[in-house]
């Protein structure tokens, strides 16, 4: 089977969560510059075969777009291009850097790590956005 891959977009840093080959689990992957995230998933898919991309869509609370709502649509534009053969989900994703930052301080994580949000924040924010897909899926 082949894996999801899920994309926590930022202005400048992008988050990157995978499943295992047989999408039971979501794994934080990495978090990478985000005007490197296209070549960063080519690569990817060159060793792991990628059945779709799940995109979180930043939104507001009433549903309206956010400041960042516009470059995730052209990330995603650029995505189909790179990847044209490869579905791509949109899924909301309001509240996922709180529920992130609410997993580390659960799982011990120290300030420390917390601040350290280029490395850590983003790449949990997209685990949790593909495990919210996955289970969206099985309803």
């Amino acid at each position: 089977m082949s894996r999801l891959v899920a994309i926590d977009f930022g202005a400048k840093r992008t988050g990157i969560a995978v499943t295992d080959p047989l999408q039971i689990i979501a794994s934080a992957l990495d978090t990478i510059p985000s005007h490197t995230v296209v070549a960063f998933l080519r690569n990817y898919a060159q060793t792991e075969p990628v059945e779709a991309f799940v995109v979180g869509m930043p939104r507001r609370l009433n549903g309206e777009e956010t400041d960042n709502t516009p470059r995730v649509k052209s990330f995603v534009r650029a995505l189909q291009n790179a990847f044209p053969e490869t579905p791509v989900h949109l899924h909301d994703e309001r509240f996922t850097s709180k529920m992130a930052l609410q997993a580390m301080i659960a799982g011990g994580s120290s300030r420390k790590d917390r601040r350290e949000k280029s490395g850590n924040i983003d790449k949990i924010s997209a685990a949790i956005i593909l495990q919210s897909f996955m289970e969206q899926q099985k309803k």
